[in-house]
């Protein structure tokens, strides 16, 4: 399994295999069909409140923020629920329309989809 990211924003290809949404809200001005989602993944992502805290100073919480969001993965089923829908080999990709990619819930969120 080969896992990549890719913003929503950005124009699907036939190469990134099985898409993943990975927000929790639909990302706005992007229509399901053009998305090409073939799962959206809105139960895997930090819950409202964590997600909240986290958005009033990203950069002074986001080590406390991985680790929280870590511990909410940990404590949910679907978490397995994904692992299993996905395609053993072949590409995935991870879409979101966070904009800064590295520092927000989708590095955790690749990390346990290979624990």
């Amino acid at each position: 399994m080969k896992i990549q990211v890719r913003r929503v924003y950005d124009a699907a290809t036939k190469s990134d295999g099985f898409r993943v949404l990975a927000d929790r809200l639909w990302p706005r001005g992007v229509s399901k069909a053009s998305a090409k989602i073939d799962f959206w993944a809105k139960e895997v992502t930090p819950s409202s409140k964590l997600r909240t805290w986290f958005h009033k100073d990203q950069e002074g919480r986001f080590i406390d923020f991985s680790k929280l969001y870590k511990q909410e993965l940990v404590k949910s089923r679907e978490i397995n629920n994904l692992k299993a829908m996905l395609p053993a080999r072949g590409m995935i990709t991870i879409v979101t329309g966070v904009k800064d990619i590295e520092h927000s819930h989708i590095p955790t969120l690749t990390k346990m989809l290979f624990e």
